[in-house]
């Protein structure tokens, strides 16, 4: 099978050091710059999951095809889970907070609960995968996001209901870190860069339809219903993923040490600096959507009047206009553009519309009524389509060695800066939208900050200009 990663010593090299000696005259890994990929686009790049018989050069090509697309649906299906367990249940949460007799910041701690569990639960099924393979943490994981969902839907009180959010969070967790380090273990360089641009088409479908599928379940029945349909797809997924994903980790490459090497290894990969720069740069840019995914609720519905079913259809336009950002880089800019460059532009772009949220938010332009706003939180999530990806692709470019571990790294700050974020947006109460807008800049800002300071791109550039 091709691999143009370089040969096996160098692919489990785990970077010791990001700032000693060194650590900027060379990358520290073969996948270690992405800022301008030298990998061929043409080149394959793909191998077959581990577990499938090799095809054969002529006759199993279109067999391989399809186990592709079957891999890529899979993979789609296990990002998209996330994503529905939170954004169907947002049109719900004036409702919840009706129905449990709580304050909204208390329901929104069933947002911050669920959040916090995928950030632990990664921690601990990500180097579970990297020693017992993909495919048997990950069946675990989803048998008992099932169950959890399932008693969601009696929770009797607002306690009740955030505690088994968080268990909810926690076993979720499994098909969000397995899925990132997955496609670690098929693709590499340019191709992994645009496979992540296709799983956000496919996961994007998700916040597009789960709101909408949430406004019209609460036609119907109560909040409660809700989780009844996500245990339904829990359930059909749980299946799916028995059937068709194959293990893709080779026993060769598994580590077989315990929770000490787990700890090295995830204590070497936050000693490289890159990687930590970009984990913490899409950590800081997931924080900002999630200020957007916690509080818009409340800003749509409760302080410019729409309705439930107004509220979805904003948020499935905002999600439509971060999957056609997403298409877009991974179709046109990926192979031609730095991914360095996208980045920043994607980074830029989520500032000023943070900051024009702000503006108009505090009243600076008077007046404004749902549209301007509108307006702000589309250009906002759109950008979203470039820094979410490229930021996942470069950190995860530097760890062929120990792909399941970076994952959870990358999910788990991702979560728990998320999680920090949710609360802090209805700190003011439920009739401002200023906490959203001053969480989102300040994240916005810290981002770029990160970035620039950790990340360094323009460095990387000069070495690959100079041969190095």
């Amino acid at each position: 099978m091709p691999d143009s990663g370089g040969s096996r010593a160098q692919r489990e090299h785990i970077p010791t050091s990001g700032t000693g000696p060194g650590a900027d005259s060379a990358p520290l890994t073969p996948h270690g710059d992405a800022g301008a990929l030298s990998v061929d686009p043409g080149a394959p790049q793909v191998t077959a999951p581990a577990g499938l018989p090799a095809a054969p050069e002529a006759g199993g090509l279109k067999a391989a095809r399809r186990t592709g697309f079957l891999v890529t649906m899979v993979l789609g299906g296990l990002t998209a889970l996330p994503p529905l367990s939170m954004d169907m249940y947002l049109p719900a949460l004036p409702a919840v907070t009706d129905s449990l007799s709580a304050p909204a910041a208390t329901i929104q701690l069933t947002l911050t609960a669920c959040l916090a569990g995928m950030a632990l639960g990664q921690l601990v099924v990500g180097p579970m995968s990297d020693r017992w393979g993909r495919r048997r943490p990950l069946l675990l994981g989803m048998v008992v996001y099932v169950i959890a969902t399932a008693i969601c839907a009696l929770a009797p009180s607002a306690e009740l209901l955030i505690g088994f959010r968080l268990l909810q969070g926690l076993a979720g967790a499994a098909g969000i870190v397995i899925a990132r380090a997955v496609v670690r273990d098929l693709y590499d360089g340019v191709e992994m860069a645009r496979f992540f641009s296709t799983l956000m088409l496919i996961s994007g479908v998700a916040p597009i339809i789960a709101p909408l599928i949430g406004g019209q379940v609460m036609r119907f029945t109560d909040w409660r219903g809700i989780f009844v349909v996500l245990t339904g797809v829990g359930i059909v997924l749980t299946l799916v993923v028995w059937k068709w994903l194959h293990e893709t980790l080779e026993p060769g490459s598994r580590h077989t040490g315990g929770v000490g090497e787990a700890l090295r290894t995830m204590r070497g990969l936050l000693a490289d600096r890159v990687f930590t720069g970009y984990m913490v740069t899409g950590g800081l840019a997931f924080a900002v959507l999630f200020a957007y995914i916690s509080a818009s609720p409340f800003v749509v519905q409760e302080i410019y009047g729409a309705s439930p079913q107004t509220f979805s259809l904003l948020f499935g336009l905002n999600s439509i206009g971060l999957i056609a950002v997403g298409q877009i880089n991974g179709k046109l800019l990926v192979g031609r553009i730095s991914l360095d460059k996208v980045l920043g532009f994607g980074l830029a772009v989520i500032v000023l519309a943070a900051v024009a949220l702000l503006l108009m938010t505090t009243g600076v332009f008077g007046e404004v009524g749902l549209v301007p706003v509108a307006s702000g939180l589309f250009v906002l999530m759109s950008a979203m389509g470039v820094a979410m990806p490229n930021t996942n692709a470069q950190a995860l470019m530097r760890t062929k060695h120990a792909a399941g571990s970076a994952s959870a790294l990358l999910g788990t700050s991702s979560f728990l800066i998320g999680a920090i974020a949710s609360p802090l947006v209805g700190i003011a109460g439920e009739d401002t939208a200023v906490p959203m807008a001053v969480v989102q800049v300040v994240c916005a800002v810290a981002a770029v900050g990160c970035f620039l300071g950790l990340c360094r791109p323009w460095q990387r550039v000069g070495r690959e200009a100079g041969g190095l």
